[in-house]
């Protein structure tokens, strides 16, 4: 049972249900004007501005959404020193043939243009898209970081689940789409953070952990990162800003494990500055 599409053709009432508890959906909007306000604040402090040093990231947003729902988390790395990219593919409806042929071609295009490894952040379906890519481009890209995104094919449902499926009636998806996804589900060859958050109101947190690897044994690392915020703010949060920025600032050659004492004294020297 996919979390995503209905491969196994369950019906539309099936489609639609589960997901986490109808409390954490319906205080989604609330929490994210929250979150949302608490970033901007954020950008009004002292930080570093060379930490990206023009390093190339791109941004995925989720489904049904588009780069202006990215902005804040964009607008935060740009100021810290990454060159951030939305997608610039429009209103992300899923595996149809737009996105699918859309997205590698606009990967390869700063891939080329910056003539190194693109970092690349996904909010929930974007980075499931992120973990294709990277499947498909393992050289080309410099680590994957997942925002709340439910890739694993546990049985549960997602809120969006009936979304996805209204969504294939409407826009279609590719003949190869499940196998897509089920490419997409193998172990990420490059870097791997997931962050994920049990308050989550649209997704169920456990289908978007990863099975954690410390890099040691030759593989590259996959590890979890677990904030308070909601589904929605996740690409607007200050937890959730903090974590990308920590870990985009990585050497995939000499990577460190997330911890938030350094997100700690990371925000201390930064107000002192």
């Amino acid at each position: 049972m996919s979390q995503v599409y209905d491969f196994h053709d369950h019906g539309a009432e099936a489609s639609a249900s589960g997901g986490p508890h109808r409390g954490l959906l319906l205080l989604e909007l609330p929490r994210w004007t929250m979150e949302y306000g608490a970033g901007r604040l954020v950008d009004l402090l002292p930080g570093e501005r060379e930490l990206g040093a023009g390093r190339p990231v791109l941004v995925l947003p989720g489904f049904a959404a588009d780069d202006r729902l990215t902005g804040r988390l964009r607008g935060h790395l740009a100021r810290r020193g990454w060159a951030v990219h939305g997608w610039g593919l429009g209103r992300n409806h899923g595996l149809t043939e737009q996105i699918v042929t859309g997205l590698p071609r606009r990967f390869a295009e700063l891939a080329e243009r910056y003539d190194e490894p693109v970092s690349v952040v996904g909010w929930s379906f974007g980075g499931l898209l992120a973990r294709w890519l990277a499947h498909e481009r393992p050289d080309r890209v410099r680590q994957v970081v997942c925002l709340g995104s439910p890739w694993r094919a546990e049985g549960e449902r997602t809120r969006a689940t009936g979304m996805f499926e209204r969504s294939r009636a409407k826009h279609g998806i590719v003949a190869d789409a499940r196998e897509i996804v089920e490419r997409l589900r193998g172990p990420v060859p490059v870097p791997l953070t997931a962050v994920w958050s049990r308050s989550d109101g649209i997704v169920p947190w456990r289908g978007c952990t990863v099975d954690e690897r410390d890099g040691s044994d030759g593989h590259p690392p996959a590890e979890n990162v677990e904030v308070v915020s909601s589904h929605v703010g996740m690409v607007a949060s200050p937890l959730v800003l903090s974590v990308v920025v920590d870990r985009l600032r990585q050497d995939p050659a000499a990577w460190q494990p997330f911890g938030w004492s350094r997100i700690g004294r990371a925000l201390v020297a930064g107000t002192a500055s």
